[in-house]
């Protein structure tokens, strides 16, 4: 049975300098424009399409004072899917973000955001203190959804290149691409990025 590490600022350090290739997503492209999706970046990074990624399996994700989350279950809706850290600076600045953005009422987007801490008493500390009212928080402390880097060869859904890092998942499941670092999820960037992939569910 392989053991569960916690990602942590090494790990996640070392995911980035050595995750040319996930397993859960074999082939990656930045492209943006006409033959995808709109752009959407900040001034460090750029959203990436990824192609060829398989649907999201059924995982149950433990949930902050809720039933578990299975993002199976969201299929149909765009998904916004975020992984964070107490201990990371750029996290702090962007949960609120995506606080506001789960509280925007918008019917076909889905935010979810996962933690890596272990401590939950911790985490709950850190989003009363945050004032996070609408997120779906996730708690993902032994990578059962996502590492850093290889991982021992562990296949999990998704990858940790930084922290936070962010993956939208489109109306059947699948990733669709992901972006590292805090973005502004409440530009009208961000908006045409999402409409761009609810839109492929109306076809």
């Amino acid at each position: 049975m392989t053991s569960h590490r916690r990602p942590n600022r090494r790990t996640v350090v070392a995911g980035m300098m050595g995750a040319a290739v996930s397993l859960a997503m074999p082939v990656l492209s930045a492209r943006a424009g006409t033959s995808g999706p709109p752009p959407f970046a900040t001034v460090r990074h750029q959203f990436t399409e990824v192609r060829g990624a398989r649907p999201v399996p059924a995982v149950p994700i433990p949930r902050l004072g809720a039933a578990a989350l299975d993002l199976a279950s969201l299929r149909g809706k765009v998904v916004l899917v975020n992984f964070w850290a107490t201990w990371c600076p750029a996290c702090r600045t962007e949960l609120p973000i995506l606080d506001r953005l789960a509280g925007n009422g918008r019917a076909d987007l889905a935010v979810v955001a996962i933690t890596t801490d272990r401590d939950r008493s911790l985490v709950a500390s850190f989003v009363k203190k945050l004032k996070l009212r609408h997120l779906t928080i996730g708690f993902d402390p032994g990578g059962l959804v996502a590492r850093a880097g290889a991982s021992d060869g562990v296949d999990t859904p998704f990858a940790l290149y930084g922290m936070p890092i962010s993956f939208l998942l489109g109306v059947t499941g699948q990733v669709e691409g992901y972006i590292t670092g805090e973005a502004d999820w409440l530009s009208q960037e961000a908006g045409r990025l999402f409409d761009y992939y609810a839109s492929a569910g109306r076809g």
